[in-house]
């Protein structure tokens, strides 16, 4: 639990992230998603409750086994690439010689391999988001945080960036990330926790998720004139193009179904499997 001014920011936030896991860490814009990342990395104190790292206190462990992409940037903007990345690679263990050889591997791999003595201050935003992530694994740590890590690039550098989190978990490491990036969490997460004014209102393996929110999820086809005003109140989500509506019912099902069969001629309803977008607007929309 985590308190400012009295306004609960993180209230009574529990979950797992299980070895080798990549864990999507989810909630709107002020949900405490930073505030609980920065717990974990001892940025900042939790007011009660206790933060677990292989069932020892975090707070007794060092950090040389944790990696971590901050939301905000925090390089030294006036020196180079090269000595930033040795620089902290130094701090977190490794020899210089070491340092200096992972240093370069990581730049060629980023598309950055002659751009070793330019200053941060001339990167682009995507560019300076590269080296950050660099600092985050250079150590190799078995426990990956990123806090919003697909921001600032382009999707090329999106997909270099899954490409290795998907290298690190068949390595065996742990990852924990946050982004609003919905797509990104379907595709690379097993297990998710959604979280909306500091609590948790979705947590599970991101299949069962879906599942469960299925029976919400519809397809529907008809012909004749639909009131789509009318119709847009029985969803949280919704798509209405000529004769089809697509969406997640925030009211009964058989309440919609029993007004639309009374007001066009429905061709086909189909309960389908939602995206976590969908899940994402639904499950906020009905804890706000």
């Amino acid at each position: 639990m985590k308190q400012f001014d009295g306004v609960h920011a993180v209230d009574d936030v529990s979950f797992v992230v299980e070895k080798g896991d990549v864990y999507g860490f989810l909630g709107p814009n002020g949900a405490g998603k930073t505030t609980t990342l920065r717990m974990i990395m001892g940025i900042i104190q939790q007011d009660s409750g206790s933060i677990e790292l292989n069932g020892e206190n975090i707070n007794n462990l060092g950090r040389e086994n944790l990696g971590y992409l901050p939301e905000d940037r925090g390089l030294y903007q006036k020196q180079k690439l090269e000595e930033t990345i040795i620089y902290f690679a130094i701090l977190r263990g490794l020899d210089k010689m070491d340092a200096k050889t992972k240093t370069n591997e990581w730049l060629e791999r980023f598309a950055l391999g002659d751009q070793g003595n330019r200053k941060i201050e001339e990167l682009s935003k995507g560019n300076q988001q590269k080296i950050q992530f660099i600092l985050s694994l250079i150590h190799d740590p078995s426990l990956l945080i990123l806090d919003e890590p697909f921001t600032g690039l382009d999707p090329l550098n999106q997909l270099l960036l899954k490409e290795i989190i998907q290298e690190k978990r068949e390595e065996g490491k742990t990852i924990l990330f946050s982004t609003h990036q919905m797509e990104q969490v379907e595709r690379l997460c097993t297990n998710i926790c959604l979280i909306n004014k500091g609590k948790i209102i979705v947590e599970g393996a991101l299949e069962n998720v879906k599942q469960s929110h299925s029976s919400d999820a519809v397809d529907v086809r008809y012909s004749g004139d639909l009131d789509n005003e009318k119709a847009k109140l029985f969803f949280s989500e919704v798509e209405i193009k000529d004769t089809s509506i697509s969406g997640v019912l925030s009211e009964d099902p058989r309440e919609f179904l029993l007004w639309i069969n009374e007001s066009v001629k429905v061709e086909s309803f189909q309960i389908h499997i939602p995206s976590l977008e969908q899940i994402f607007i639904e499950e906020v929309k009905k804890a706000s």
